[in-house]
């Protein structure tokens, strides 16, 4: 089950198995903003790996849903402003007050106003959710530093995913020719493995992999856990080849890409 921090109490919340809205607040169109886009859309693929139905409601500015397309980041799914038994509102850390994404009220007119319910200054409505624990805020911390611009989409993910999502991330040139290099050489080893007899993963793995997600979104954890098998002798190459494909489905960085493309 995963247990997210509620920023709020700082005490960690279980998140059930039940249709669950994670909604992406994003004030601004910088790279912090967009961290918090990637937050969001990791938080919803760990959540559909754990079972759960999920919307994802993020609706940001042109140019930034440009930026969170480059990166995989999954599209605005609703535009309803009520529904699911629990809401995840991730925003900016030191947010107090998230605000409602453009047209997620369904206007489409970008002024933010409200459905006609009185309430036109875009803030979150307490009513949006059954109830205030059903309703979680979970923080991201800012980017620091500019990145390369000729940075690409899963470069630029994978270089945020490594830095856990409470702490600042710091981009550079090291920091993504690092995950630049991280991501050539994992492709080349899973095309490779992809030749070999298909196996399982391994229960131990798997086990792991589940535990560092679900425990407050460790990301960090699950590139680890990656490494570990990557070294690990007594794991087949089938197997490894499943594993990182497994772990795939919640980092979203394209791991399987370069399969077949030397054939």
């Amino acid at each position: 089950m995963l247990r997210i921090t509620d920023a709020r109490s700082g005490e960690p919340a279980e998140i059930r198995r039940a249709l669950t809205r994670v909604h992406a607040h994003v004030p601004g169109d910088d790279t912090s903003a967009l961290r918090v886009l990637l937050v969001a859309d990791v938080l919803a693929r760990a959540l559909e790996l754990s079972g759960s139905p999920v919307l994802l409601v993020a609706d940001p500015p042109a140019e930034l849903r440009r930026r969170a397309d480059d990166l995989g980041v999954r599209p605005n799914e609703t535009t309803a402003t009520r529904g699911g038994q629990r809401v995840l509102r991730v925003t900016g850390s030191g947010e107090s007050k998230p605000r409602r994404p453009d047209h997620a009220d369904g206007s489409g007119d970008g002024s933010g106003q409200g459905s006609g319910d009185g309430s036109d200054d875009g803030s979150v409505r307490a009513d949006d959710a059954e109830g205030p624990d059903t309703d979680i805020t979970v923080e991201v911390a800012p980017v620091r530093g500019t990145e390369a611009p000729a940075a690409s989409g899963t470069t630029l993910r994978l270089a945020l995913l490594t830095h856990p999502r409470r702490t600042p991330a710091t981009l550079d040139a090291t920091a993504l020719t690092e995950a630049a290099d991280t991501l050539d050489h994992w492709r080349t080893a899973v095309a490779a493995w992809a030749t070999r007899p298909s196996r399982p993963v391994p229960e131990p793995v798997r086990q792991a992999l589940r535990a560092a997600w679900e425990d407050d979104l460790d990301v960090r954890a699950v590139l680890d856990v990656l490494r570990d098998v990557e070294g690990a002798p007594d794991v087949p190459d089938g197997a490894r080849f499943e594993t990182y494909a497994y772990a795939d489905r919640l980092l979203g960085l394209e791991l399987t890409r370069q399969i077949g493309a030397s054939a």
